[in-house]
């Protein structure tokens, strides 16, 4: 199934895409939900991210660009970072360049969605944990990480993370491809299998250290190819199982005056 979240004349509603219908739903995403009856087509409604996370956590550098070039010991503590649910944007959203910088750097990125509360699961079993997954976009502004290594500051911003278009709960994330396209042209596209930290080890070390709750969201590291971009730059991540996630970039002075 693929869930979204959208607006219609101001008033916001989640549903179900079928096709080029949206099915509206009420209640809990994650729980007990049903359907409202009514419909909506694709083009007759504003698409938002399609959930507000309870927290957003990405990992740093965890593709290769060739299968010989994976490690053959893992980190012994992968190199996790937060994002403030303030930076969440939808499709189609403007990314703001923050005052003081030229450019910013796209990541595009699977994006998985938590389901159900998660505490020391093993790798076997973490999978039943997740909801589904979208596509995301861990903006990065380098210029604000810290000289010893902290990426808090560069990695916060509003509109730093663009998720969607949809939450799709039938994928298998093993055998999907990530993509960019910056100005119509391509500069990601990697498999999955090429993450240095696999993704039911990252989730399974996460809900070791941390309870895991349903709405969180893990961005699971964005393929080679990730470079800065400037103001008037139009992105677009791809999952073709997904869907297409694009946002163009202004600064943060074009933001303020439009």
């Amino acid at each position: 199934m693929k869930f979204t979240r959208f607006e219609v004349n101001g008033d916001l509603f989640q549903g179900v895409v079928e096709g080029e219908e949206i099915r509206v739903f009420s209640g809990d995403m994650f729980g007990d939900w049903s359907y409202t009856g009514d419909t909506y087509n694709k083009g007759d409604v504003k698409t938002l991210a399609p959930l507000q996370p309870k927290h957003v956590i990405g990992i740093g550098a965890n593709f290769v660009a060739n299968k010989q070039d994976l490690p053959e010991t893992l980190p012994e503590i992968p190199v996790f970072f937060f994002k403030p649910s303030s930076s969440v944007i939808g499709p189609e959203e403007a990314i703001v360049i923050p005052s003081g910088t030229q450019q910013v750097k796209f990541e595009s990125e699977l994006a998985v969605v938590i389901g159900k509360e998660a505490k020391n699961v093993s790798e076997d079993a973490i999978l039943d944990y997740v909801f589904g997954y979208t596509v995301g976009n861990d903006v990065t502004a380098p210029q604000f990480f810290h000289a010893d290594g902290h990426w808090t500051v560069g990695k916060s911003f509003d509109t730093f993370t663009p998720l969607g278009p949809v939450i799709e709960t039938e994928l298998d994330p093993f055998n999907i491809s990530i993509e960019a396209n910056l100005n119509g042209v391509e500069k990601q596209n990697s498999p999955t299998d090429l993450m240095i930290v696999p993704i039911r080890k990252m989730i399974s070390y996460l809900s070791n250290v941390m309870t895991l709750q349903p709405g969180d969201v893990i961005l699971t590291g964005s393929p080679v190819g990730a470079e800065l971009v400037n103001e008037g730059d139009i992105i677009e991540c791809e999952i073709n199982e997904i869907g297409k996630l694009k946002n163009s970039f202004v600064s943060a002075k074009q933001s303020v005056n439009s």
